[in-house]
């Protein structure tokens, strides 16, 4: 990198023109330069490489050995430092053939990911998608170091540092399967205490969730029979049993299979969002991923 600290770039584009053209009349005119800036330019341009570099020929200039060797090399250099500089070009997705990853939960999968697929296959036939499991801990150093492009995960819980968008607000409702017995009618809150229940436990193996903090502020506890660590095993589990559970809306709204009553007990819900990296935030197809996902999101 030392001989370019020595070197003004500009002047090899000067001599880009100089060996395209061979004549410094003409090289000025596309240069939008002074014959005189361009023959300063010349002598500096010697000067760095120790050669002539173009000599006085019939119709103009005539290039050295050195200048010829320098054509070819000099030519790419200088069509990949303007690709470089250029602004981004758009995002077009009929052409593109990106693949992006995402991190998310079952339910993120259930509910993000799965109601864009329609649109992103439609709009961008060319990409690919691959969806990885979210592990909290880890999604801003996956971000960081581009593993990941987009992760899923609630606002209160995200991680410092990233760019993130509230997707949508969830709220936990209280399923059964279709016909089941004790969900004729909403049950009351020591109905509801006593129906068998299986609960989400991430981190695995845990008989308590929010529903039982709220219950245990009330002096109440309910019968959890069942701890599984995904959510898509859940509704498996109370279609086919009369195990019950309070799960997100949006996993269950429509499945014909499951009952869904009001739950006597109020339990906080949760907002969703889209975490993303700031060195994808101004890219053009990151963008447009972004927006697939939002207004998917928003149906």
């Amino acid at each position: 990198m030392d001989n370019l600290r020595r070197l003004d770039l500009n002047l090899l584009v000067t001599l880009d023109t100089l060996l395209t053209e061979h004549n410094v009349t003409r090289a000025a005119q596309r240069l939008h330069m002074s014959q005189p800036t361009v023959s300063v330019h010349l002598a500096k341009l010697r000067e760095f490489f120790d050669d002539p570099l173009l000599i006085p020929g019939p119709r103009g200039v005539l290039p050295t050995q050195r200048a010829n060797e320098l054509r070819e090399p000099l030519r790419q250099a200088l069509e990949a430092l303007e690709y470089t500089v250029s602004p981004a070009s758009p995002f077009d997705p009929g052409t593109a053939d990106n693949t992006w990853c995402i991190a998310a939960t079952d339910y993120g999968e259930s509910a993000v990911v799965q109601p864009t697929l329609k649109g992103l296959r439609s709009a961008a036939p060319g990409t690919r998608l691959a969806v990885v499991e979210m592990a909290p801990s880890r999604i801003a150093k996956q971000a960081a170091q581009g593993e990941i492009d987009i992760a899923f995960h609630i606002s209160h819980e995200a991680p410092p540092g990233l760019r993130h968008r509230v997707l949508f607000q969830e709220r936990y409702v209280l399923v059964g399967r279709a016909g089941h017995p004790s969900l004729k009618k909403p049950p009351t809150l020591q109905q509801f205490c006593d129906l068998e229940h299986v609960i989400v436990s991430p981190d695995g193996g845990g008989f308590s969730g929010v529903a039982d903090k709220v219950l245990l502020e009330a002096g109440l506890t309910r019968r959890v029979v069942l701890s599984v660590p995904h959510f898509l095993f859940v509704v498996s589990v109370v279609t086919s049993t009369d195990l019950v559970a309070m799960l997100p809306e949006r996993l269950v709204i429509h499945n014909p299979l499951v009952k869904i009553v009001d739950s006597p007990i109020e339990i906080p819900g949760f907002e969703m969002c889209m975490l993303w990296h700031e060195r994808s935030h101004r890219d053009p197809a990151h963008q447009w991923l972004r927006e697939q996902i939002v207004s998917a999101s928003r149906q």
